[in-house]
């Protein structure tokens, strides 16, 4: 019979040690890891779903208001409105403004956008706006996370299918659970060199579709900005493939201000600024980015001007007026003048922000129908807007104000 194993003092002394060291090891990681400054409260259960509304109110009143000064428009995500401001995300309740969830971390948002029924935000790092988290718009729980190179700044736009983070020098896609389809620009330290089809490149705008993705950029020894149009899913994320890229025609050298207004199916709608022999005027591009068709404005367009994409219509506010295109055709259809901001659909007809109210306007020939009285501060603008069920709900400058 073996005697049974005695441990001498050393022993005992050098196993302290290395479960202290080890305590110690585990302390460091957690106080340096991102998850010491992350606070997530979700929600018991998702809010009620949205019904559709049938009719457009005679009247809004407001029901709360709140601040949210990183989205540039309202976000509706799964039934609950969502707020961001510095390193919070908050979904609340859609006719209370109550908390439902919240999302909070001890670094600065970038941006934040809705789709899929859930929330992406952006967080700021030393890498730049690289930690990405996907949250369920209902509970606010956390559902992929990404983090990659990136500038130190981005713009967030999503098209129902994908989701595109641009900044100035690199831009990146990615699909609903944050896997990057395309990485385009700018690329740091690139294990396979040579991938990229330009460089030095500055990124201007960009739309995107299920089928295509469509960048201006304006590149070195260029005179005028280029329109890239590509696959938004190639084989390889790290090398684009590109169906076409050429210098905006019909542009007079050195104008600046061209910005892709939408891209449905095949087709790319841009603004081409006028010069001193052109006026302002939007152009369509195939699939390859040849021009098919242009349409000339008959107003200026402001440095400020926003679009707003649904279903059934793509309205873009150029500072004063709303001009809307076919959502299929992106062809324009007619404008109206005296606009806050896009507007948004609600039951058939087309809301737009006007001075002391939101005019409703009949969607296939732009008549206005009725005027609902609405107060505002003075000088509020642009105005964004959704619509959540019977909801409507306006961004102005930093706060959302939700009407019924």
């Amino acid at each position: 019979m073996l005697a049974p194993e005695r441990r001498s003092r050393a022993d005992l002394a050098v196993a302290a040690g290395i479960a202290l060291i080890v305590t110690v090891a585990l302390v460091v990681v957690w106080f340096r890891s991102d998850a010491r400054g992350t606070t997530s409260v979700t929600a018991a259960e998702p809010p009620s779903a949205l019904v559709t509304a049938l009719a457009v109110p005679e009247n809004l009143d407001p029901l709360w208001e709140a601040s949210s000064a990183v989205p540039t428009a309202p976000l509706v995500a799964a039934g609950a409105v969502v707020t961001a401001d510095g390193g919070d995300v908050v979904g609340r309740d859609r006719t209370s403004g109550d908390e439902l969830w919240r999302y909070s971390r001890d670094r600065e948002l970038c941006g934040v956008t809705a789709s899929w029924d859930k929330v992406v935000a952006v967080y700021r790092d030393e890498r730049g706006c690289s930690q990405v988290t996907e949250l369920d718009g209902g509970t606010g729980a956390r559902v992929a996370q990404r983090s990659s190179d990136a500038d130190p700044e981005v713009m967030l736009s999503a098209d129902g299918t994908y989701v595109t983070a641009r900044g100035n020098s690199r831009l990146e896609l990615w699909r609903s659970d944050l896997v990057r389809t395309v990485e385009y620009g700018r690329v740091g330290a690139p294990v396979n060199p040579g991938k990229q089809p330009r460089s030095g490149c500055t990124l201007l705008d960009v739309g995107s579709s299920s089928s295509r993705l469509a960048v201006l950029e304006r590149c070195p020894g260029e005179e005028g900005d280029r329109l890239t149009v590509m696959n938004p899913s190639p084989k390889d994320n790290q090398e684009p493939e590109e169906y076409g890229s050429s210098v905006l025609a019909g542009v007079e050298a050195g104008v600046e201000g061209a910005r892709v207004l939408g891209v449905s199916g095949e087709t790319t709608a841009v603004y081409l600024p006028g010069g001193k022999s052109t006026g302002p005027r939007i152009g369509l591009f195939d699939g390859t980015g040849n021009a098919v068709s242009e349409y000339s404005l008959t107003s200026a367009v402001g440095p400020d001007s926003v679009t707003a994409a649904s279903s059934s219509v793509v309205t873009w506010w150029t500072g004063s007026d709303v001009v809307t295109l076919g959502a299929a055709d992106l062809a324009p259809r007619w404008s109206f003048p005296g606009a806050l901001g896009p507007g948004a659909v609600m039951a058939g007809s087309l809301l737009v922000p006007v001075d002391n109210g939101i005019a409703v306007l009949d969607l296939s020939t732009g008549a206005r129908l009725r005027t609902i009285p609405v107060e505002r501060d003075p000088g509020t603008g642009p105005i964004t807007t959704a619509v959540a069920g019977d909801l409507v709900i306006e961004q102005r400058g930093d706060r959302i104000t939700v009407l019924r």
